[in-house]
């Protein structure tokens, strides 16, 4: 589980999307940035959560969000993934964990019975200055967009 709070400095991330252009967190400066880290394209959670972010993008945007999804999978992963939910928001290839593993959503995880390493679904709203406003571990995949844009008490 991330150690990362509101108010902390967002870690410095660099990589590459689906089409091989390098992607930073200083890309995003003077923006809001959704970064969402999920465990895998193409699977029934994180369909729904892109599918999500992807259904209220215009809302998301018109609230001056920018996203980048992160995930361990390849490129060409991401561009069929991309390509089969017509997603409008990039996907960083993170193959080696670095930013994975730099935001503290590496971990231990229970399914069906198993315990194993993987991505901890986790979604950070970074402000224009770089410092993390808010940080969601509980994730609603079906309702993120909502869980997102929904005032903050």
């Amino acid at each position: 589980m991330t150690n990362l709070v509101a108010g902390d400095k967002a870690p410095f991330f660099e990589g590459v999307n689906e089409n091989g252009e390098t992607i930073k967190l200083s890309d995003f400066k003077g923006k809001k940035l959704i970064l969402f880290f999920y465990p895998k394209d193409n699977t029934p959670g994180c369909t729904a959560e892109a599918c999500s972010l992807r259904d209220h993008f215009s809302e998301l945007k018109a609230s001056g969000y920018a996203l980048l999804g992160v995930s361990p999978d390849s490129a060409r992963k991401h561009q069929n993934f991309i390509k089969k939910f017509e997603l409008p928001f990039s996907l960083l290839v993170d193959t080696e964990l670095e930013t994975i593993k730099a935001y503290g959503v590496w971990g231990l995880k229970k399914f069906m019975g198993r315990e194993f390493d993987g991505v901890l679904r986790t979604t950070f709203i970074i402000d224009e200055k770089g410092i993390i406003e808010r940080v969601i571990t509980k994730v609603k995949t079906k309702t993120h967009a909502a869980q997102i844009l929904e005032p903050v008490s």
